[in-house]
């Protein structure tokens, strides 16, 4: 494959007069890159459901992206679809790095199936050709546990260590915490929160307008972000916007306040006592561990060893030889007073089947653990919340990815929307917001601020806030596509002559 950079300089005079489909094609080059300062070169080893899934994203963003996996069509379908660089060839062999350009790369984010290609790949990239940044999935618990020492020590030379179980089993304990919600996003280290819940005909907001929230609530402040309403695209609410049953609204508020602005969108949830785990892999386990000493917890869990083995690692939680498939084994463990059942096996379609049978048979709330993107938009009124792992995982990567001061980077409902935290800096004279009010921004379309934390202060977003210096910004994005926007607009530097 040919592959030549053109300084954008020589190229002046042939942009200005076409696209860049236009140049390339003039040129009768294989590939272009049109290299800029705000370009930042990638190169992401593995091109399974994550690595593809974070390829899109940063391809949409007209990042320089080189991605590497053993397998042709793979890479094939994704260059296929996307403007970016494949290589074929084993992600950790210094060749490989050396031809997908590790030597200038900015960053390389290695997210193979194994752990140990994983770790050799960010270990070589540094060694022989200086990477920069270093992102790594780890999924195995026994180098997780030793990661101060490890990763930490730059023992092995990692910048930050992603675990998908982790973040899963954070996700899903927040679920249980929070009755009624879809999704519990932190932001400002957990002292701010965007919630996603279902409206509920009888709610008392609902089928009313939304600026009546505060005459319901004259203590609480808080702040819609996004209503979807059925298959249609996300709404930006006004503050006439009427809120419809069935309705999926996102709303930010101080973490105190999450339960008080809940019960105005539905008849809120009893706490859960409850909790049936179908699969006793690692989400299953690291969850009942965190649960159990605070919630009755039962594990099922198919394979008789692994059934030991979690018998000597949970203390409290009942652990049972069987499948959530067997409707006598559930009627036995009295599934019609389960407050929360979770299908977290990893097979997607088992969870399917496990959790409408649990619903079926009584179960309050059903929690699926979906690894098929293509399943979740199956799920119907008898799944209650899906989880993506692949999301999840992208969510965490994309905070570390993004330019700018980002703190915290958080997809929503499938990769349709995103929410993130940007950190203001610079001036007045240095910053397209800094000293502006939230109403003189320039934001992209689709894209709202829905709170503020400035030292320890909580403040969610009215138009008459004035951004200051150092101010964590929280935003919701409807076209993640535009995030790009948004970084070049909280830049420092962008508004100097």
């Amino acid at each position: 494959m040919g592959f030549t950079i053109l300084s954008s300089k020589n190229l002046k005079d042939l942009t200005r007069a076409g696209n860049r489909d236009t140049l390339k094609q003039r040129l009768g080059l294989t590939r272009c890159v049109l290299r800029n300062v705000n370009v930042v070169k990638i190169i992401i080893l593995g091109a399974g459901q994550v690595g593809g899934t974070l390829t899109e994203h940063l391809a949409d963003e007209k990042n320089d992206v080189t991605v590497v996996d053993n397998a042709e069509p793979a890479l094939r379908r994704l260059q296929e679809r996307l403007d970016i660089r494949t290589l074929v060839g084993d992600a950790a062999k210094p060749t490989t790095l050396a031809n997908a350009g590790a030597a200038d790369a900015d960053m390389l984010i290695a997210v193979t199936d194994s752990d140990e290609v994983n770790m050799l790949a960010c270990s070589i990239a540094y060694t022989l050709y200086g990477t920069k940044t270093k992102i790594c999935r780890v999924r195995d618990v026994d180098y997780l546990k030793e990661e101060a020492a490890l990763f930490q020590s730059a023992a092995i030379p990692v910048d930050v260590v992603i675990s998908p179980e982790q973040l899963v089993t954070d996700a899903l304990h927040q679920l249980i915490l929070n009755p009624g919600s879809l999704q519990v996003l932190d932001f400002a280290q957990g002292k701010i929160r965007l919630v996603a819940v279902r409206a509920v005909e009888g709610g008392p907001i609902v089928g009313r307008e939304l600026q009546e929230i505060r005459q319901h609530m004259p203590a609480v402040d808080t702040r819609v972000a996004a209503i979807f309403r059925r298959s249609e695209s996300a709404i930006i609410p006004e503050a006439n916007t009427v809120v419809e049953p069935d309705d999926e609204a996102f709303f930010i508020a101080a973490r105190d306040n999450i339960r008080a602005v809940t019960s105005e969108l539905r008849e809120l949830d009893r706490p859960y006592k409850r909790v049936m785990i179908a699969g006793g892999g690692k989400i299953g386990a690291s969850l009942a561990l965190r649960l159990e000493r605070d919630y009755q917890v039962k594990v099922l869990e198919l394979n008789y060893d692994r059934c030991r083995a979690l018998s000597e690692l949970l203390e409290e939680s009942i652990v049972l030889n069987g499948t959530a498939n067997d409707t006598q084994l559930l009627l036995r463990e009295n599934i019609a007073n389960t407050d929360v059942f979770c299908a977290l096996t990893n097979n997607g379609e088992s969870n399917i089947m496990m959790s409408m049978l649990a619903k079926r048979l009584g179960a309050k709330k059903v929690i699926t653990l979906i690894t098929n993107p293509a399943y979740a938009e199956l799920v119907g009124q008898e799944i209650d919340i899906a989880i993506s792992p692949q999301q999840i995982t992208i969510s965490s990567l994309l905070t570390h990815v993004r330019k700018g001061d980002i703190s915290a980077v958080h997809s929503l409902r499938r990769g349709a929307a995103e929410a993130l935290e940007i950190t203001a800096h610079g001036d007045p004279k240095t910053s397209k917001v800094v000293g502006r009010r939230l109403d003189e921004l320039d934001l992209p379309p689709g894209a709202t601020v829905g709170a503020l934390l400035r030292g320890e202060e909580v403040l969610i977003a009215h138009r008459h806030i004035v951004v200051e210096e150092d101010d964590h910004v929280i935003l919701f994005l409807t076209d993640p596509s535009k995030i790009s926007m948004v970084e070049k607009l909280f830049a420092p530097g962008t508004n100097l002559v």
